[in-house]
């Protein structure tokens, strides 16, 4: 591997005038340069899964930084860590922000870490003016956000919510066939931990969430930031389409069950069936494993699951219950089994005109001109934003490219979108 320097190459271009009233733009390209380091590849992305060492290594820098800045930290049995400044006012829930370490395989070093990072600044921006906030303020960083281990995210989030079936939850394996059970215990937890990190009070009075956009409307626009307007809900659904396998040599081809063109041809119909429904619909199948693989042997398991998503829940599901009609339509037709499970479903998430307007006044306040936009990716205030008022800034990504190791987000962006994310506490601290 040649020199990789995510702190020098963020250092390059930034705009140093944005380094003030106590937010550091130097501050801020460090730690997402030491967390970078993490789980980095070959190919300068990061791998650094949920329930891993090394997500677990990564929060325990970051519970280093926020004990710097005068926060006291904990950390739940979902794994889920919070950094707390007490208020003037104490009495009241806390004013939250924060996000995820956690990444997709093979993924970039802004989703999640920048929305951590930007949280914590706020902090030590206060700690260098000499601020103390009218309220408790609390970072958050939520355990799995991406779901990658067991194809199921926002486990932190949903835990901590009480969002999360854990008698489901309990049955899972993982790719190498581990447990749930025996993978928590890899970073020093339980399930009967885990299972106490659902709160009955979730104590924030209200949340917001900074993130990347992972799309290009901001870079068209040519401006840092933009004010998210909803949250897409994902539903994720496995189907497993069983045929037999056989020689691909010696089976003719009107005597056979398989099961890889049977999902293939639902993969087709999967493409095409949000634009029957929705204008604002996406559905994706990213992950697919065939059995047995071998390139002279008629597929006769092929299990996938799909990504379904939309900012309408009704539309979402419709979506939906059409792919799995339709998987049932191609198993019967194609002679094979089909077996269907439900693995995540997750209410979209709409923000408040009173979230909504204290952005606006912080964006009037810098004059900075306003794009709205919507999440199509789901996120963990989401999750939050059932139970209180969410708010999410979304930051310029170049080129809209993420889940890569070519995610890139300029130093100045990021800087900028901490110095909304401090206003926009603040604001709701006087409220």
């Amino acid at each position: 591997m040649t020199e990789f320097d995510l702190e020098q190459t963020l250092l390059a271009d930034y705009n140093r005038t944005w380094s003030r009233d106590g937010v550091s733009g130097e501050r801020i390209a460090y730690r997402l340069g030491e967390l970078s380091k993490i789980g980095l590849t070959a190919k300068f992305g990061v791998t650094r899964v949920g329930f891993s060492p090394l997500e677990q290594q990564a929060k325990e820098l970051v519970m280093g930084w926020m004990r710097e800045a005068g926060m006291n930290v904990t950390q739940d049995g979902a794994g889920n860590v919070v950094g707390r400044i007490d208020g003037k006012q104490n009495q009241y829930d806390a004013v939250a922000s924060g996000s995820h370490l956690d990444s997709v395989p093979e993924g970039g070093h802004f989703d999640g870490p920048l929305g951590v990072i930007a949280a914590l600044e706020v902090a030590e921006a206060w700690k260098e003016q000499g601020v103390t906030p009218t309220k408790p303020y609390e970072v958050y960083i939520f355990t799995d956000e991406e779901g990658t281990r067991f194809n199921g995210g926002l486990t932190g989030s949903r835990a901590m919510t009480g969002a999360l079936d854990m008698e489901t939850q309990v049955t899972l394996k993982d790719a190498e066939g581990l447990s749930f059970e025996e993978v928590l215990a890899t970073t020093g937890k339980t399930v009967k931990g885990f299972t106490e990190a659902k709160r009955e009070n979730l104590g924030m009075e209200r949340f917001i969430e900074v993130h990347i956009e992972q799309g290009k409307k901001l870079e068209r626009a040519n401006l840092p930031v933009g004010i998210v307007q909803g949250i897409a809900g994902p539903s994720w659904t496995e189907i497993i389409f069983e045929g037999k396998a056989g020689h691909a040599g010696n089976t003719p081809m009107d005597d056979r069950q398989d099961a890889l063109t049977a999902a293939s041809e639902l993969f087709l119909y999967i493409e095409k069936a949000p634009a029957m429904v929705s204008t604002t619909g996406v559905a994706t199948v990213g992950k697919v494993h065939v059995e047995p693989n071998g390139a002279n042997v008629i597929p006769g398991k092929v299990s996938l699951i799909t990504d379904i998503r939309d900012i309408e829940e009704q539309s979402r599901d419709q979506i939906v219950s059409n792919v799995v009609k339709k998987a049932h339509e191609i198993a019967d037709s194609r002679n094979v089994k089909v077996a269907i499970t439900e693995k995540m479903r997750t209410p979209p998430v709409p923000i408040g005109t009173q979230m909504t307007d204290i952005l606006n006044r912080v964006f009037d306040d810098m004059n900075i001109e306003k794009q709205y936009l919507v999440s199509g990716a789901g996120h963990d205030a989401m999750m939050l934003g059932a139970q209180i008022p969410v708010a999410m800034i979304f930051v310029r990504s170049k080129d809209g490219v993420s889940h890569n190791p070519a995610e890139w987000t300029s130093l100045t962006d990021c800087t900028i979108c901490a110095h909304v994310l401090k206003q926009a506490i603040e604001k709701c601290m006087e409220q």
